[in-house]
Parts: structure tokens; sequence; C-alpha cells
């Protein structure tokens, strides 16, 4: 079965889309385990609730990359690796790509130390597709805000550091155009929706196909 991500800066509309994909699969007979980073399990959700306390504003910027890492090495040995392995597709919000474009082109850090990181975390597993839903940042800022009534820790930041998230997004989407799918979050939802169902059924035939030879 194949693990799929999305990906996008804040209010981008990820949630919508990766409820309207779940929706679909189920309906097609495919079971499927809707997940979220941080947290997803029961430690891990744990770590989420201190990540995103605005009230944590004094943490260091090697804590929260440390913990972001500690939340999905956490996630993926309870959750994403064995539902993989029972045959069931994996729809994650937010993923190592959220790392590379927060921690290393928001707040700076090395690239490759951040790869080896999310590597390590992993223990080696990537997304087999992935969704970056592209918004102009303060649009999705009024967004978020306005679904949550409040701030989380990280919406709180600057325009300056979310127009670096999404530039890293981008650069990162554009080196892997195979895996990431870029979309835009102005248009309605259900072009939205309708682009992401054919990305998904290609790929779910390309899986399929590929199990078959291996059998």
């Amino acid at each position: 079965m194949i693990f799929i991500t999305f990906e996008g800066p804040e209010g981008s509309g990820k949630t919508t889309q990766i409820n309207l994909l779940e929706r679909y699969l189920k309906s097609s007979g495919i079971a499927v385990l809707k997940t979220r980073e941080p947290g997803g399990s029961l430690i891990a959700e744990k770590i989420r609730k201190i990540l995103l306390d605005p009230k944590n504003k004094a943490m260091a910027a090697q804590a929260e990359l440390m913990l972001y890492l500690a939340s999905r090495a956490q996630h993926v040995k309870d959750k994403i690796k064995p539902s993989l392995k029972k045959g069931i597709a994996v729809i994650c919000d937010r993923f190592s790509d959220s790392t590379m474009a927060y921690q290393g082109f928001g707040r700076g850090f090395s690239k490759p130390l951040i790869e080896n990181l999310n590597a390590f975390a992993t223990q080696g597993l990537k997304p087999d597709l992935t969704f970056y839903i592209d918004i102009n940042v303060n649009l999705g800022l009024r967004r978020a805000r306005k679904r949550s009534g409040k701030k989380d820790r990280l919406e709180s930041e600057n325009s300056v550091f979310h127009n670096k998230v999404r530039k890293g997004y981008l650069t990162i989407a554009k080196k892997e155009p195979g895996r990431i799918k870029i979309l835009c979050g102005d248009k309605p939802k259900d072009i939205i929706a309708g682009q992401i169902r054919s990305f998904t059924e290609n790929k779910f035939r390309k899986h399929l196909r590929n199990t078959d030879k291996r059998s």
C-alpha cells in the first residue's frame, strides 16, 4: 500500500483535502489510516502539545527541531509502519518535508543535517506521493486564525518566517516533481480534490503493477 502526505503553509486547506481524499479512497474499498504530524500516536501527541503551545515562546530552535523529530520517530514506529505493513494506505497531514521547510528554510538549519536526522527518525521511510497546496502567506494565516480563533506557537511567527517556509516548500517540490505535486490553494476545493484524486489513482495503478511484478 502507499504512503501519501499533505504539505502546505498555514491555512492552505490541507485538512479539507485530506478528509475528501480519505472519503474517496474508503468509498473505493481501500483501507485508510488518516493521521497527522506532529502527533499521530499517544506519545507523539504529547510532544505536539509542547511544540504548538503559544506559551512556549522561549523554546530554543534546536529543541524545536529535535522535538519534531522525536514525535515523528514515535509516530512512524507506532502507527505509520505497522499500518503500511498491513496493507493500509496512510494519509498524513505533514511529514518530513515540513521539517525541511520550517526548520531548514525557516529557521536556517543545515539542509544535510535535517536530511540525516529525518532519515534516522523515519527509519528511511519516505512518502510515495506528496501534495503541496500552495497559497499566499497572508491569506493562509488569515484563514488559519479564522478557523481556530487563536494562534498556535508557529502561527504566531511573522510573515518573513512564513514566506521563507513557503519558498522552502516550493524549492523542495521542484527538486522532486515525481513525488511532490504542487496544487494552487486559491482554486475551488472541488477542483483541487479532483486533481488529487487523479494523481492518487495514477499512483495506485503504478503501485499495483509493481506489486504484480514482484509476486
